[in-house]
């Protein structure tokens, strides 16, 4: 059998349970048989979101390898009769199609081992006639059980290449797909990328905590004006960064379901930048009060503000900067590459997925 992932993401995923799957595989069949599983990383989604293009792909892949059963990971989230799909099988064929933001952002790695092996052992088995010509059985439900779960059978039209359907639907369905397309941007990495916005950050914060200016204002502000504030500059940040590294999804089809799509990819972007963003303000905050702690001399700063620096000013006034320090952030954010936050986003990633495969088919 074959994993057939998508770059990224996906590949490291089926990496990951292809030295788990034979034993495991080997064991639940109870049949003695031997599964061989390879590992196959190339953009099979690359340029198109039409569930038949990408299934026959796959198919095509399948036949040319010789594949017994091909079961491929995308992180691209795929639709279905309005309804976001998590996994499409094809027992004729021996085909499975698994799209991982179905899955949802927690324990993503356990979840899909389960649906690929249920998966795999499910087109494995002999073949039966089913109701109305259907073919096969359903997979066990092990990574879509739970009593909150949002995942079911779905609708499967008549020229479709499948015999078995899950999707989710529903405002559970919808954040369950969100919370996984952000895992899959993985927004830990948006971090580091930003490294040249955070120098500027910081060197603003260093500034800022040595002027007097900063202690009146950070004194006389009451806690209902830093929330504003730090809201604000977040906001600021993740809008700056977004539109300078180009990351707004658009597209040219009028349909409601392209407008939908694209609302997903775009969510799930501000999202992802917003947690990198959130991340980076917590660590100014943490970097500014330790530099206060340091340089403040309280008899200096009582002298200007008329107050005395008590445990609380020294949090106020760390919070403060860590709000200026954020806007100064986002100036020094024009100097990184697209290159550095540009994996925040499907459609980038898209682009690069269509270009490989436009290369390998010139090659």
């Amino acid at each position: 059998m074959a994993l057939l992932a998508d770059p990224d993401a996906p590949t490291e995923i089926a990496q990951r349970m292809a030295t788990l799957l034979p034993d495991r595989l080997a064991r639940s069949s109870g049949r003695g048989r031997r599964f061989d599983v390879e590992v196959i990383s190339e953009p099979f989604t690359a340029g198109t979101e039409d569930l038949r293009t990408v299934k026959r792909r796959i198919i095509g892949r399948g036949r040319e390898e010789n594949w017994d059963v091909v079961v491929a990971l995308t992180d691209l989230p795929l639709h279905s009769h309005r309804r976001q799909l998590v996994m499409d099988l094809s027992h004729e064929h021996g085909l499975a199609l698994l799209s991982l933001p179905g899955l949802g952002g927690l324990r993503l790695q356990t979840r899909a081992r389960q649906a690929v092996e249920d998966a795999v052992l499910s087109l494995a088995r002999p073949q039966t006639a089913g109701a109305q010509g259907r073919r096969g059985r359903p997979p066990r439900r092990g990574p879509f059980a739970g009593c909150l779960t949002p995942v079911r059978t779905g609708e499967i039209g008549e020229d479709e290449l499948v015999d078995l359907r899950y999707v989710v639907s529903g405002p559970r369905g919808y954040l369950r797909v969100l919370g996984g397309m952000v895992r899959a941007n993985r927004p830990w990495r948006l971090v580091p990328g930003l490294s040249k916005a955070l120098a500027a950050a910081l060197a603003t914060g260093a500034v800022a905590t040595v002027n007097s200016t900063i202690w009146t204002l950070a004194a006389a502000l009451g806690t209902p004006r830093l929330v504003i504030a730090t809201v604000g500059s977040i906001a600021l940040m993740i809008g700056w960064l977004i539109v300078d590294a180009g990351l707004w999804h658009r597209t040219d089809e009028d349909s409601s379901e392209a407008h939908k799509r694209a609302a997903l990819y775009n969510a799930s972007t501000i999202v992802t930048v917003g947690i990198g963003v959130i991340v980076c303000y917590g660590g100014l905050v943490v970097i500014n009060l330790v530099w206060a702690l340091f340089i403040l001399n309280e008899r200096v700063f009582a002298s200007m503000t008329r107050t005395q620096l008590h445990a609380s000013g020294y949090w106020t006034l760390s919070w403060f900067v860590a709000s200026v320090a954020t806007v100064g952030g986002a100036l020094g954010s024009g100097l990184e590459s697209d290159e550095a936050i540009r994996a925040a986003a499907y459609s980038k990633r898209e682009q690069e997925r269509l270009s490989a495969m436009r290369e390998s088919q010139r090659d």
